[in-house]
C-alpha cells in the first residue's frame, strides 16, 4: 500500500534538504533564497529499510487572491490534503516564529495527521528553539539535521507506526526464502517492460511549458501563470496515456546563456540540461508569435547532440493569423537549421484550450518507437550494396578504391550504425552524410539523431 509524506513549513526552513536527504539525490534545488521551491515534487523516498513516497513543498505563505504566493499556497494544500503524514520543518535555530504558530493552528485543523520536525538541531544552537517548539500542540518534536544526517533514527521512530499501518514497513527475510539465488545480485540490468517513458518538455521561458502539461495531466498539478521564469525545479509527474505509462518532467525556461548571472537561475538550467539527458523524447515547445529564434535552435540542437528523441510543439497557435505560411517557414527553417536531425514531427496546439494535444502524444509515442527501433543486419547489408553500387566511394590517392565492406546497428535509442571501411580515416564527411541520409529514409528514421561509426577491418562475422 502506497505511503504518502508531504514536508511543509515557512519558507527556509530546510524543507528541500530534508527531501533531497529522504530520496537520497539532489533532485531539488537548495538554495538560501527563500521561495525557491514553487510546486509540490514527489520522490520515492527510504529511510532504514521504510519506503515512501514524500512530497516537496512550497514554504507556507499567509497569501489570498492570485498572487504567486497564493498559487504556490494552493499547491502545499493540496499535497497535504492528498498525504497519510504531514511534516512540518521549523527552524531551530530561529526558533518559533508567528508564521510557524499561524501554520501549526491550521494543520491542527486538518484530518491529516502531524508530526513536527525541529530542523537545524546540530550543535547547541537549536536547542531553545526544540524545547520553545513543543508549545506548537503538535506532539513531541523530533530533533533533526536534514544537512548532516543527524536524528534519522529518531524520525524513522515517529514515521513507523503511520508506515505500519499504510503497510510500508518491509517483511523480515528469511533466509531460506533464497535457495542459492543470491540476494546481492545486481538485478538493474534486467529488461522493465512496465517503465514509463520520460518525457521533458523544454523551451525558453513563458512560452507555456506548464500549462501545456497540466493540460496533458488534465489536473492543475503545475503552478502557471504569467510571470515568466515560474518553474525552477525540474519536476516529474507520472502519469497514464491511454494505458501507457509516462514519465513527465516539467523544466524551467532556458535563456541564453549570457543572459544568466542569477546563481539560482544557473543552478535551474543545470537541472533542465540533466532532465534533458535523462529523457527519451524532449517536447521542445515554442511560442507561435516567435518560432524558431536563435534560443530554440540551441535547445533543440542540445536535445539532439545528446540523442533524445525530439517532438516541436507550437503553442498559441490559434492565435496565428497565417496557419499556413507560418507553419511552411518553420519546416523549411527546421531543414535547414537542422539537417542531422531531418524530419523532426511539428505539432502545433493551444495548451490553454487543449486544441492539438492529442496529436502531440501520437508524436511523442511515434518518435519513441523510432528512436527504439532495430535493423537486422542482413537487410542493412543489402540496403548497403544497393547505396555503394549506386555512388561508391570516392577514390584515394594513387588510383585506389576505398571499400565499404559491412554494416552493423549498434545499439538502439538513438539508432547507432558502425560501417567497416578498408581506410576508415579517409571516408569523407560527405559520403557518411549521405549514408545517413539513405538510412533515414529507407528505414523510415525521421526525426531522431543517427550516429554513424566508421571503423577499420574486414567483415567480423565473414567466418561466423
Amino acid at each position: 500500500m502506497a505511503f504518502t509524506v508531504a514536508i511543509v513549513g515557512r519558507p527556509n526552513v530546510g524543507k528541500s534538504t530534508l527531501f533531497n536527504r529522504l530520496v537520497g539525490k539532489r533532485l531539488a534545488i537548495v538554495h538560501d533564497t527563500p521561495g525557491v521551491t514553487r510546486d509540490r515534487r514527489p520522490g520515492d523516498a527510504t529511510l532504514l529499510g521504510m519506503e515512501f513516497t514524500v512530497i516537496d513543498t512550497a514554504g507556507f505563505e499567509d497569501a489570498g487572491g492570485d498572487s504567486i504566493e497564493a498559487r504556490m499556497r494552493r499547491q502545499t494544500d493540496i499535497a497535504v490534503g492528498e498525504a497519510d503524514l504531514v511534516l512540518m520543518l521549523i527552524d531551530a535555530r530561529a526558533g518559533v516564529t508567528p508564521l510557524d504558530r499561524h501554520f501549526a493552528d491550521y494543520l491542527r485543523r486538518q484530518k491529516t495527521p502531524v508530526v513536527l520536525v525541529a530542523n537545524k538541531c546540530e550543535g547547541r544552537a537549536g536547542q531553545p528553539g526544540l524545547y520553545e517548539s513543543y508549545a506548537l500542540g503538535l506532539g513531541e518534536p523530533v530533533p533533526f539535521s536534514a544537512e548532516h544526517g543527524e536524528g534519522i533514527a529518531e524520525l524513522f521512530d515517529a514515521l513507523r507506526p503511520y508506515a505500519e499501518a499504510a503497510g510500508a514497513l518491509p517483511e523480515p527475510e528469511d533466509p531460506a526464502d533464497f535457495g542459492d539465488e543470491d540476494p546481492t545480485a545486481d538485478k538493474d540490468d534486467e529488461p522493465r517492460p512496465d517503465r514509463p517513458l520520460t518525457m521533458a518538455v523544454v523551451g525558453r521561458p513563458n512560452v507555456g511549458k506548464s500549462t501545456l502539461a497540466n493540460r496533458l495531466l488534465g489536473d492543475d498539478r503545475l503552478l502557471t501563470g504569467p510571470e515568466a521564469g515560474l518553474t525552477r525545479d525540474a519536476i516529474s509527474v507520472e502519469w497514464t496515456h491511454r494505458g501507457r505509462a509516462i514519465k513527465l518532467v516539467d523544466t524551467a525556461g532556458l535563456r541564453r546563456q549570457a543572459r544568466i548571472d542569477d546563481t539560482l537561475e544557473k543552478m535551474s538550467t543545470s537541472n533542465t540540461i540533466e532532465a534533458i539527458r535523462r529523457a527519451e523524447v524532449v517536447v521542445l515547445v515554442m511560442d507561435a508569435e516567435a518560432v524558431l529564434d536563435k534560443q530554440d535552435l540551441t535547445i533543440a540542437r542540445l536535445v539532439i547532440d545528446e540523442g533524445r528523441a525530439l517532438v516541436v510543439a507550437i503553442n498559441k497557435w490559434d492565435a496565428v493569423a497565417d496557419p499556413q505560411a507560418a507553419l511552411a517557414r518553420l519546416r523549411d527553417r527546421l531543414e535547414t537549421s537542422m539537417p542531422q536531425a531531418k524530419g523532426v514531427p511539428t505539432v502545433t496546439l493551444s495548451a490553454l484550450t487543449g486544441r492539438g494535444v492529442d496529436r502531440l502524444m501520437d508524436a511523442v509515442l511515434e518518435a519513441h518507437e523510432v528512436w527504439n527501433r532495430r535493423i537486422p543486419t542482413a537487410q542493412l547489408n543489402r540496403w548497403l550494396e544497393e547505396m555503394v553500387a549506386r555512388h561508391a566511394p570516392p577514390a584515394l590517392a594513387g588510383g585506389r578504391r576505398l571499400k565499404v565492406r559491412y554494416m552493423t546497428q549498434a545499439k538502439a535509442r538513438p539508432p547507432t550504425f558502425v560501417v567497416f571501411a578498408s581506410r576508415p580515416d579517409e571516408l569523407p564527411e560527405a559520403y557518411s552524410r549521405y549514408l545517413v541520409n539513405g538510412l533515414r529514409e529507407a528505414f523510415n528514421l525521421p526525426g531522431v539523431p543517427i550516429r554513424l561509426f566508421v571503423r577499420g577491418g574486414k567483415n567480423p562475422y565473414v567466418d561466423k
